[in-house]
């Protein structure tokens, strides 16, 4: 059991939250509505083009958002991800301000990965009922090899969750260091005899981030309805 004095440090901002949870549930219902198949296709056609907007949302907040959310706050060298793996193999608490060096590589790769996605999506049909908004812009073979990748590419996207989750449950029970309680509050039970204590991380509004993902699925939205018109 863990005595350590602890002090709540927040470290993750509402949209950023918000995003996590979302894209949480959202690969869960792109799974679920692709195994059910038919009618529920429509719906997972509406589900990646949401998707294809959080992700971009995502990517711009990393650029201007709050500090911890910044690409630039926590994208590490390889080096630096290289001793953090050397630092798991010791037992007590490593909380960081944000994503630690390896959960920053896990971010960008899952990043990267809904992206591509996502848009492989946007040129597939289900040979049935459905086909993505951009299904007639490429040939009939191009549009099978897309198909092909946006199908293969989700059990790669699988695997990558199953190493976070794995990952998250080593950061709990080896460094009792609880992740989804931060990712949930906003704020970390910071052990206090881990020098420096965090205390002026800054955030940017939630507003501005509602505003930034209304656009970006504005964006998307009328894009694909336009782009499908050509």
């Amino acid at each position: 059991m863990n005595n350590t004095p602890t002090t709540p440090v927040k470290i993750w901002d509402l949209p950023t939250r918000l995003f996590h949870w979302t894209l949480v549930l959202g690969m869960g219902f792109m799974w679920l509505s692709a195994e059910l198949g038919g009618l529920w296709m429509d719906w997972h056609m509406k589900a990646g083009i949401f998707m294809l907007a959080l992700i971009i949302f995502r990517i711009i907040w990393g650029l201007i958002g709050s500090e911890t959310n910044r690409f630039s706050s926590f994208i590490k060298s390889p080096a630096s991800s290289i001793h953090h793996l050397k630092e798991l193999k010791q037992s007590g608490t490593m909380y960081h301000v944000g994503h630690n060096p390896l959960g920053a590589w896990m971010v960008v790769f899952l990043l990267g990965g809904v992206l591509f996605q996502a848009t492989t999506g946007l040129f597939a049909n289900d040979d049935i009922l459905v086909e993505g908004p951009l299904y007639a812009l490429v040939s009939e073979s191009t549009a099978k090899t897309l198909n092909g990748l946006h199908q293969q590419w989700f059990n790669i996207l699988l695997l990558a969750a199953v190493v976070h989750i794995l990952s998250v449950g080593f950061y709990k029970i080896r460094k009792r260091t609880n992740l989804i309680k931060a990712m949930v509050s906003g704020s970390a039970d910071w052990p206090v005899d881990q020098q420096p204590i965090p205390s002026s991380v800054s955030f940017k509004s939630p507003w501005l981030a509602l505003s930034i993902f209304i656009v970006c699925y504005g964006v998307v939205y009328f894009g694909l309805q336009f782009a499908s018109q050509l």
